[in-house]
């Protein structure tokens, strides 16, 4: 600091914008967001009522019906999707210590949320990637979207959910799936850029049109990629349970957080097993369907 007494000020101090036009442009920025969200905050609930009925059915499901319905169902779905007897063993042996640790509701809740957010996430992510795909303005568009998407702070998504939805379930799902629709969007987009260009000149030249050029030839081979893409936003959903716990998301999430605050070590590191457990069954189960459909792909195209 000393070479500062010789240096002008301006050579040592950042000139940045004063205090004082900071505050006023928060003021103009926040007050105009909080008028624009009172205006039309009939529309606001009009798109929430939908998402809160679906994710209160499905979580009423889960959470009323018997514990072993759920659990063969949950079996059934495991192995179905990686026909692996030990994946499912795993399975049950991991979701039996769920329940014998007290934690079967609150998982249930959580694994409402997760399929919520990741059925949305599908429905939104699977049209951007194609659209990307097939458009290389849009692609320049989009990706510096998701790039700020992936590297907010997911804690900061949680400020303009809160102002506009308010606190509870729904908000705390918008946020999920805005954290973790990207990694849907992409490998879309690069499981359709990645079909070989001579599958494609043949089905040109059987005179596919586009719209059946994507669809039976296109999606198909690119389905062990969207399945990545599946797993990683069911992984990222499950990571941002806990921060959506902060604005009214239940399940493990909320009590992971309750732990942290009254420094429950004992309970936070059980509900921190429950999770661990989901994301570990979500992951493997996912990573042998894709695997399949990779080998049934290089069955009938090799």
């Amino acid at each position: 600091m000393a070479i500062c007494e010789f240096l002008p000020r301006a050579l040592c101090r950042f000139p940045a914008i004063s205090d004082s036009y900071i505050r006023q442009a928060r003021q103009v920025i926040d007050d105009g967001f909080r008028g624009l969200v009172r205006e039309y905050g009939y529309i606001i609930d009009a798109l929430k009522a939908p998402l809160q009925w679906f994710l209160n059915y499905l979580e009423r499901l889960f959470t009323t019906s018997p514990w072993t319905v759920v659990l063969i169902v949950m079996l059934l779905v495991v192995y179905f999707g990686s026909r692996s007897i030990r994946i499912t063993i795993g399975t049950a042996v991991g979701m039996i210590l769920i329940g014998i640790f007290g934690l079967w509701e609150d998982t249930m809740t959580t694994l409402a949320i997760v399929t919520v957010s990741t059925l949305i996430a599908i429905v939104i992510g699977l049209p951007i990637g194609i659209v990307m795909a097939r458009s290389e303005r849009v692609q320049g568009v989009i990706n510096p979207i998701l790039d700020v998407m992936q590297t907010m702070p997911s804690f900061v998504y949680l400020i303009p959910v809160v102002v506009i939805f308010g606190i509870g379930k729904v908000p705390g799902l918008i946020a999920v799936v805005i954290y973790a629709v990207p990694p849907m969007i992409r490998l879309t987009n690069l499981g359709i850029r990645l079909v070989d260009k001579e599958v494609l000149e043949a089905a040109d030249a059987f005179g596919s049109s586009p719209g059946q050029k994507l669809w039976n030839v296109q999606m198909p081979l690119a389905l062990p990629t969207i399945m990545a893409g599946i797993n990683q936003t069911i992984m990222m959903s499950l990571a941002m349970v806990v921060v959506a716990s902060m604005v009214g998301v239940g399940g493990l999430g909320r009590n992971t957080l309750q732990a942290i605050n009254n420094q429950f070590f004992t309970y936070g590191f059980l509900n921190g097993f429950a999770l661990v457990a989901i994301a570990i069954i979500f992951d493997r189960t996912s990573q042998a369907f894709g695997k399949r459909l990779q080998r049934h792909s290089e069955v009938v195209h090799g």
